[in-house]
């Protein structure tokens, strides 16, 4: 079933890096990082992971699209923010204190609490 997947955070950020050396649009780049976090969260929550440095990554990448949704225009902020929420509500059962530090995330950019 999840044969031959590749969980590479490495390719991924070069995947975001690359989109933003070449068109750096901020709409685009906060939708890509957001979709980032759904695939890391989805894949954990599939196959049960266990590494540490995915789940450090993963916080970080919400961190930086938080970041990035706070600086679009407001109406392009909820659709976003609404999908980061999910990211948030599938990592409560991750362990690894992945749903306090989102919480604490995203308690800091004043969208939770």
């Amino acid at each position: 079933m999840l044969r031959n997947q590749n969980a590479s955070v490495a390719e991924a950020k070069k995947s975001i890096a690359n989109y933003q050396k070449a068109i750096g649009q901020s709409d685009g780049l906060a939708e890509l990082m957001v979709y980032d976090c759904e695939r890391a969260s989805g894949f954990s929550a599939e196959v049960g992971l266990q590494d540490e440095g995915f789940y450090i990554a993963l916080v970080r990448m919400f961190e930086q699209a938080l970041q990035a949704i706070t600086r679009l225009p407001a109406a392009q902020q909820p659709p976003l923010m609404e999908r980061l929420d999910a990211v948030h509500h599938i990592s409560q059962n991750i362990g690894y204190a992945v749903d306090d530090a989102m919480s604490n995330l995203l308690f800091e950019y004043g969208t939770y609490g």
